[in-house]
């Protein structure tokens, strides 16, 4: 995947914009989307990721970070709870 590092980068950029909580759960691992290096050790071993987002603007959160894993191909699933 030679597009990781920009989806990593990405991802956690427009994570960081948000307030709100926004977890990737992988496996049995669960990784603040807003952690570069989290991310960067989760995305290249995982095929199947759930996205938890909690907090104030927590719609506008889900939209934006599943449209980049979009954007790269990457297969998530948005836990509603």
């Amino acid at each position: 995947m030679a597009t990781n590092n920009e989806a990593v980068v990405e991802i956690a950029q427009t994570a960081g914009k948000f307030s709100s909580s926004i977890v990737l759960q992988a496996d049995n691992k669960y990784i603040d989307v807003k952690s570069i290096l989290g991310l960067f050790t989760t995305l290249v071993n995982t095929q199947s990721y759930e996205l938890h987002v909690h907090g104030s603007d927590a719609e506008e959160a889900k939209a934006a970070v599943t449209a980049v894993f979009a954007k790269y191909d990457l297969k998530i699933k948005v836990v509603e709870e």
